[in-house]
């Protein structure tokens, strides 16, 4: 059977060396002429920010981050940005910090040059989230992809194993819902699977020792190989469910995402055997789901979302929220009926069987 599909390469400059992230970062500054740079970095990750800018002339400090970037939190980050005169963004952190910095992006044009602590994969993409009276929107931007990404395990290494494992699934998440999302072809499937198979390598090393830069480097390759497969994709029904419940209910964004992914393979695999055989090798297993619940048993990952302060008597609401952004072109039909026992078995943790 003939090949026949439409491809789309993002643009990107990508830095990648443990212990290079100051070198790096001082080298693009140059590289670009930047006379005003805006680091934008969570207070908790103001140490790493400082070592990391060392080199470089800042113009402004900008700590005022919050998960799923409230629209009154961008907004304060824009007007802070112009009266500063900043032509250069430069986001030190997670998906959140990275988050805020597409949100800045998007009204101002400035570039931004992302050096991730996390394995979110944010920085590797053009969308941008917005979250405004409790509900997340959405979008695809090219203004809002950084134009350089400087990856550093080290950086990583004061991610505490637990964020680890979940920031590293919400990666894996990205691979497995680019299989099937709208615009899912033969690359992106590509990138995708050896995206899980580098995560799936690198995370049970990290839970054994969190000091391994070697296992860090393999799971910041696979979250930056995810995010550019997801980028190209599109986002499928794992990511709508996922942007759905964080925005509505304030869940937190990785392990919201570790927690749902079984729920979804388990859903969408039978109606996708040739996408569910790719992700059974990737993970070097006969079967997907079996494969993705070996590797999350190994890393102790988060199991049931009322442990993470999903409420039962919010499902129904949920369903509703969620079911007109699920895509036509999923692999398997989503209704009411289906996604309440979706997101039943996910708040409780039961064993994932459609």
């Amino acid at each position: 059977m003939s090949l026949v599909f439409e491809h789309s390469t993002l643009g990107q400059r990508v830095l990648f060396g443990s212990g290079k992230a100051a070198s790096n970062l001082a080298a693009e500054v140059a590289r670009t002429g930047a006379q005003r740079v805006m680091v934008i970095a969570a207070e908790f990750e103001a140490p790493i920010a400082a070592a990391v800018t060392r080199d470089i002339e800042v113009a402004l400090n900008y700590d005022d981050v919050a998960p799923h970037v409230p629209i009154e939190k961008a907004e304060k980050a824009r007007v802070a940005a112009a009266e500063h005169g900043i032509d250069l963004l430069v986001c030190i952190g997670g998906g959140s910090t990275t988050g805020l910095a597409k949100a800045v992006a998007m009204t101002s044009g400035l570039p931004i040059v992302a050096v991730p602590t996390t394995y979110a994969g944010s920085e590797a993409t053009n969308v941008w989230g917005l979250t405004e009276a409790a509900r997340k929107t959405t979008g695809v931007d090219d203004k809002v992809l950084p134009a350089t990404v400087i990856y550093d395990a080290a950086l990583t290494i004061s991610l505490p194993i637990d964020l680890s494992v979940a920031s590293g699934l919400n990666a894996l998440a990205h691979c497995v819902d680019s299989m099937w999302a709208p615009r899912a072809d033969p690359i992106n499937q590509a990138l995708a699977a050896e995206g899980i198979r580098a995560l799936s390598a690198g995370l049970p090393t990290i839970k054994d020792n969190p000091d391994n830069l070697a296992g860090r480097e393999q799971a910041l390759y696979g979250a930056y190989l995810s995010a550019v497969a997801f980028a190209s994709a599109g986002s499928g029904m794992h990511h709508k469910i996922c942007h759905v419940l964080g925005g509505a209910y304030n869940l937190p964004h990785a392990q919201t995402h570790a927690t749902v992914l079984p729920y979804v393979l388990a859903f969408n695999a039978p109606a996708a055997p040739e996408a569910a055989q790719r992700i059974a090798a990737a993970f070097g297993s006969e079967d997907s789901s079996g494969g993705l619940t070996l590797l999350r048993q190994r890393l102790d990952a988060p199991t049931a979302l009322k442990n993470i302060g999903f409420a039962q008597e919010n499902i129904t609401e949920a369903v509703d929220l969620i079911l007109p952004y699920i895509p036509e072109s999923n692999p398997r039909p989503v209704d009411q009926e289906s996604l309440t026992k979706l997101l039943q078995a996910a708040y409780s943790g039961a064993t994932p069987e459609f």
